[in-house]
């Protein structure tokens, strides 16, 4: 059985690139624009792991996991951050983050990382 994710980014194009590099692996829950309904949807649907930007409207990335994995102490959430974000990084590991992926995306790491937080 798929593994079940959802992808969290307020870019489209970048939800777009995430889904095309996940979607003959894993099954897509669903996608959302900020950190609200990143909350909402992982509310939702459990998947087994959430991709999440750090930087978004409404809610952070950060704070949206921060929520998540308080409230669902076993939750898995990839940051996908920028190239010179290592301060945000190291607060999206405090709120809870399990890795990160860095931008601009590239298959084989986004894969890598996704099987170093949940072995298959």
């Amino acid at each position: 059985m798929a593994k079940r994710v959802m992808i969290a980014d307020d870019s489209e194009f970048m939800r777009n690139l995430l889904r095309e590099i996940l979607e003959d692996d894993f099954e897509i829950v669903g996608e959302a624009e900020n950190g609200v309904e990143a909350v909402n949807l992982y509310e939702e649907e459990e998947p087994d792991i959430a991709m999440m930007d750090i930087v978004m409207p409404i809610r952070s990335g950060i704070e949206a996991t921060n929520e998540i994995t308080n409230n669902y102490p076993d939750a898995k959430v990839i940051m996908c951050t920028s190239v010179g974000q290592e301060e945000k990084m190291k607060q999206a590991i405090k709120a809870g983050a399990s890795g990160y992926i860095t931008k601009p995306f590239q298959k084989p790491n986004v894969l890598n990382e996704i099987n170093d937080v949940i072995p298959a």
